[in-house]
């Protein structure tokens, strides 16, 4: 990465402060636009992605932008209670409703009124409280527990989940009704490692949110910026969160985050040393950054030998590895800049 994009890297990180999303990417910028065209409605959305991909962040970036944004934006974890406990908290409920109601509470939904309720994990949410969450967004009112009067709300709901919800259909695990019901305006966030032009701004941003002060980096280094890009990121957003934090430790008081301070959670598969790391495997006093060069050294050989066997033919070595082209041409770019690559093809 030239400093011009580095700089550029940096910039974006700090435009997006105050919690509006970071994004690079030219697919994430897309996104973006598409999100702001719905936010103007008041339709349901369903945020889709992989885990640690900042569903909930595109849901405030959502709230921020609808007609609702000096309302309540109020989230909740579907998975993170019990059923009992979760039906409270959605719908409310009288005093003694239940045992231990000691008084009565007024629910999230109401909370949200005139606002947005975010419903995250909403493929955890179980069957008998589908039935009732469909009649809310159905008749725009709830019931409390042991309440016979239904309480009218104005809320726009946004669900986000990681699991392909048609399969939970098919499962049994999720209303069909209720799906059609959320599922308006689908909007799919993709993981960390097929949208690379994040990476940078991303990790600026982390870099803005947990350093920059008095005897701690400001800013990170092109080598350490092209580790990053090399990475795969299993755990996607948060991953790279962890990352940074661990940079920011390691590096100390230095001014900048370089890439022996780049330590990923377990040896990964990348791009950011060369094959000739593969020759010998590292001595027992090596540290984990070394293992992780085995494992870039790997990844590579493993692009390089699927090329072979599919005469070059991109589409096909991309599916054949489990990738989309587009994250197989960025690989590829990545292996020319560390010389893996000659200008035309194979080194």
């Amino acid at each position: 990465m030239n400093v011009v994009n580095t700089n550029i890297s940096a910039l974006l990180a700090t435009a997006a402060q105050g919690g509006w999303p970071i994004a690079g990417d030219e697919a994430s910028l897309a996104l973006l636009t598409l999100a702001e065209r719905v936010a103007a409605s008041d339709i349901p959305v369903l945020l889709e992605g992989p885990t640690g991909t900042g569903k909930e962040v595109l849901a405030r970036f959502i709230h921020r932008r609808s007609r609702r944004a000096s309302g309540p934006f109020v989230a909740v974890n579907c998975a993170a209670m019990p059923e009992a406990m979760l039906e409270g908290l959605l719908f409310g409920h009288r005093k003694g409703a239940f045992t231990g109601a000691g008084e009565a509470r007024e629910g999230l939904f109401r909370a949200a009124d005139g606002g947005t309720l975010l419903l995250d994990e909403i493929g955890e949410l179980p069957l008998a409280l589908q039935a009732k969450l469909l009649r809310t967004l159905q008749e725009g009112e709830v019931l409390p527990l042991g309440d016979t009067t239904p309480v009218t709300v104005d809320v726009r709901i946004v669900a986000a989940t990681n699991r392909t919800l048609s399969a939970e259909v098919e499962a049994g695990r999720f209303r069909e009704d209720l799906l059609y019901r959320l599922n308006v305006f689908p909007l799919e966030l993709a993981a960390l490692r097929e949208r690379p032009g994040d990476i940078a701004p991303l990790a600026f941003g982390m870099l803005l949110r947990h350093g920059c002060r008095p005897a701690m980096p400001c800013w990170l280094s092109a080598e350490a910026i092209m580790r990053l890009e090399a990475h795969t990121w299993p755990g996607n957003v948060r991953e790279l969160e962890n990352v940074i934090r661990r940079a920011i430790l390691l590096a100390g008081d230095a001014p900048e985050i370089a890439v022996e301070h780049i330590i990923f959670d377990r040896p990964v598969r990348s791009l950011a040393a060369p094959v000739a790391a593969l020759a010998a495997p590292p001595p027992a006093s090596d540290t984990a950054a070394s293992l992780s060069e085995v494992a870039f050294a790997s990844e590579a050989e493993a692009i390089l030998a699927a090329l072979d066997r599919n005469a070059g033919n991109r589409a096909r070595t991309a599916q054949s590895l489990g990738i989309s082209e587009r994250t197989l041409r960025y690989r590829l770019a990545t292996m020319r800049a560390n010389g893996l690559l000659a200008a035309g093809g194979r080194a």
